[in-house]
């Protein structure tokens, strides 16, 4: 009924079927984002993302599916670690990469990955892109095909094509239809309301203000600064700044209303800047950056401003990105995230899975004690 096919460039579909299919809520799946990574050096051959994109198209020739696939010859940007793996097979005289992996690069947020629009038959759609993925993987001859950060949903799906499901955690917020700032706050216990309210008055008292600039008001010279503190930190940490100053740039021009600059200003100079991706219901915070240290800039930039966006914007969830304990404090709960696998190599199919199966347990034990943590009164449920 189906025939999937591979494309080595996402311009390869025109934006309007594609976007089609993507929705409005994952703006990291867009067209426009993945269009302008290709255009501007942020996958290819110099990082190892090459891309695979997946379409799937009906009896009538129409469009009905897409995923966002890359051969991978490396495994950075991908946030779901497999390094261990990776090394497993180097000492078997085996090959890792390439592999396949179906994810938006250099992105840690959930969603679907089958992307298929408003599809009654969505499941049956699925189903088909996930058999034929898999089909595409054998014939390519990688090690094994990844899907990263895949909704329940699609995680469920995939199992019963004989994937191998792995459990991870990030730490999100969900919007209780709180009115303000202090509304949410007024849930919290009153020891960790009163911290977040001296945070806050720290950056105030240090002189320094907050401005939340969309993309497409963004001046030239304000996504200059944000890109050369988004290198910094990097730099600092020894990481690879993939992205460059005109992807951003066109992010701006193409998906304003999309993205999101949190400019920290001292001085009458900008001195620190987050950038985010804003869905129709998610905020995904993605991007930070400094030139000078202020007692707890970085939460107010990169977590409470993005809370009041969301509080202000009627927005039902925040997901800051990957990692980060200190999260929970700040609102944000421990929540699960997927990702499935499937390995060509017979004999790693029970040592991964077992690891899998380990791992798993390990994450809810986590994922338990992280809950206890919770910021929030217990006496109000």
């Amino acid at each position: 009924m189906y025939q999937l096919r591979v494309y080595s460039s996402i311009d390869q579909f025109t934006a309007a079927d594609w976007n089609r299919l993507a929705g409005e809520d994952l703006p990291h799946l867009r067209h426009e984002f993945l269009a302008a990574m290709e255009r501007h050096g942020c996958v290819g051959e110099r990082f190892g993302w090459l891309p695979r994109h997946l379409g799937l198209f009906d009896q009538a020739e129409r469009l009905v599916a897409v995923a966002p696939c890359y051969l991978k010859f490396n495994s950075y940007g991908e946030f779901v670690f497999d390094w261990a793996w990776a090394d497993a097979y180097r000492r078997s005289g085996l090959e890792y990469y390439p592999k396949l992996v179906v994810a938006s690069p250099y992105t840690p947020a959930t969603g679907q990955r089958v992307l298929t629009g408003d599809a009654p038959n969505r499941a049956e759609l699925a189903a088909a892109l996930i058999k034929g993925s898999l089909e595409v993987a054998k014939q390519m001859g990688v090690s094994g095909l990844h899907w990263l950060f895949s909704s329940d949903e699609e995680t469920g799906w995939m199992r019963t094509a004989g994937f191998m499901p792995r459990l991870g955690c990030q730490f999100h917020w969900q919007n209780q239809g709180y009115a303000d700032f202090d509304a949410m706050l007024a849930r919290f216990s009153a020891e960790k309301r009163k911290k977040i309210k001296r945070e806050r008055r720290r950056v105030a008292e240090a002189g320094v203000s907050i401005r939340r600039v969309p993309g497409s008001e963004a001046t030239a010279e304000e996504w200059t600064i944000f890109h050369q503190l988004y290198e910094d930190t990097f730099d600092k940490r020894g990481g690879i700044p993939t992205l460059s100053l005109p992807f951003f740039r066109e992010l701006g021009a193409q998906m304003g209303d999309s993205t999101l600059l949190v400019l920290a200003e001292h001085a009458g100079e900008i001195v620190a800047a987050a950038f985010c991706l804003v869905g129709a219901r998610t905020l995904y915070g993605r991007h930070w950056g400094c030139s000078k240290e202020f007692h707890s800039l970085h939460f107010e930039a990169c977590y409470y401003q993005g809370l009041e966006h969301c509080i202000a914007q009627g927005l039902s969830g925040f997901e800051p990105g990957a990692q980060g304990e200190h999260k929970v404090a700040r609102g944000f709960l421990p929540t699960r995230t997927w990702s499935a696998h499937w390995i060509a190599e017979p004999g790693f199919h029970e040592p991964i899975g077992k690891f899998l199966e380990h791992e798993i347990e390990a994450v809810e034990e986590y994922i338990a004690e992280m809950n206890e943590r919770s910021p929030y009164r217990r006496d109000l449920g």
